[in-house]
C-alpha cells in the first residue's frame, strides 16, 4: 500500500502542469549556460558561477528522473518501456563514464541534447517530432527521386556547359552541387545570362530545372512534411480522447508483478484477521 500511495502521489506531481514549465525552465537554464561558456570575457568572469548552474540543472533533472520512476513504482517495467527515460538516464549517466568525462567535445554534446528533453514535456513538440519521424519512410523515396533529377539534369549540364563553364559543369559531380546549391535560385539571373551567352539551350534547362526542381520537388515535400504532421496531431488527439474516457491502461502482466500484488492482498488479509475479535471455543461454556 505504500508504494501505491507513493507512485500516486509522483504520478499526481507528474501529472501537474508546474512540473512540465518547472522542466521546461531548467532546460532553457542549462541551453543559456551552455551559450554564455562560449563568450570568453563571461567565461573567464563567471566561470564557477556557470558551473555552479550547471551541477544544479543536472541535479534538477535527476530529481525529476526520480519522479518519474516513482510515478511507475508500482509497474517499475512501465518505466523502463518508455524511451524518453531511457535517454534521459543516458544522457545523465553518459558524462560518468571513463573515456567521456575526459573528453571535452563528447560531454558538451551531451549538455546539449539535453535541449532535446524539451520535445517530452509538451504534446506540441512531440508532435512535431512524431511527424518529422513518421515522414522518414517517405523522405527516402524523396530523396531518391531528387537524386535522380540532379542526375539527370548534371548531365545535361555537362553536355551544355562543360567545356565554358568547368569550375561548375567540369564533372557530373560538380554539376550536381552547381545545381544542388541552385535550388535555393540565389543568383540566378547572372547564371541564366551567362548561360545565355554559351547556348541558346539555356533558357529552356534553367526554366525547366527551375520548374520541377525548386518548385515541383520543394512542394512535394513540404505536403510531404504536412502529411506525416497531420498523422501525427491525429495520433496524439486519439490518444488524448482515449484517456480521458478512461480506455483501460495496460497492466504489468510479469510474474514479479503478480507475486508482489499477491503478498499485499494477504499483507491486507493479515490485518484484518488481526482485528477480528477471537471466538471462544464450545469447551468454555460447559
Amino acid at each position: 500500500m505504500l508504494i501505491r500511495d507513493l507512485a500516486a502521489r509522483c504520478l499526481a506531481v507528474v501529472g501537474a502542469p508546474w512540473f512540465s514549465i518547472a522542466g521546461f525552465a531548467v532546460i532553457v537554464l542549462n541551453a543559456a549556460c551552455l551559450g554564455l561558456e562560449t563568450y570568453s570575457g563571461i567565461e573567464a568572469a563567471a566561470g564557477p558561477l556557470l558551473r555552479l548552474i550547471e551541477h544544479l540543472c543536472v541535479a534538477g533533472f535527476l530529481v525529476e528522473l526520480l519522479i518519474r520512476f516513482g510515478a511507475c513504482l508500482d509497474r517499475p517495467s512501465t518505466f523502463f518501456r518508455d524511451r524518453w527515460n531511457l535517454f534521459d538516464m543516458l544522457i545523465l549517466a553518459a558524462p560518468l563514464l571513463p573515456g567521456v568525462r575526459e573528453n571535452v567535445t563528447l560531454l558538451r554534446l551531451l549538455r546539449l541534447a539535453r535541449i532535446v528533453r524539451a520535445f517530452r514535456l509538451f504534446p506540441s513538440l512531440r508532435v512535431i517530432l512524431v511527424g518529422i519521424r513518421r515522414s522518414l519512410p517517405g523522405l527516402g523515396s524523396f530523396l531518391l527521386i531528387t537524386g535522380l533529377v540532379l542526375y539527370a539534369y548534371a548531365m545535361l549540364g555537362w553536355m551544355l556547359f562543360g567545356a565554358a563553364q568547368p569550375d561548375r559543369y567540369g564533372t557530373v559531380g560538380q554539376a550536381m552541387l552547381s545545381l544542388f546549391l541552385l535550388l535555393s535560385l540565389d543568383d540566378i539571373t547572372n547564371i541564366l545570362q551567362s548561360g545565355r551567352e554559351i547556348t541558346g539551350w539555356a533558357v529552356p534547362y534553367y526554366v525547366s530545372y527551375m520548374v520541377t526542381a525548386c518548385y515541383l520537388l520543394t512542394n512535394l515535400l513540404v505536403g510531404l512534411v504536412l502529411t506525416a504532421l497531420q498523422e501525427a496531431h491525429e495520433a496524439e488527439r486519439a490518444a488524448a480522447d482515449g484517456k480521458h474516457r478512461g480506455d483501460p491502461i495496460p497492466v504489468d502482466d510479469s510474474p514479479q508483478h503478480q507475486i508482489a500484488v499477491l503478498r499485499e492482498a494477504l499483507d491486507a488479509l493479515e490485518r484484518q484477521l488481526e482485528r477480528v475479535p477471537e471466538v471462544p471455543s464450545p469447551r468454555s461454556f460447559r
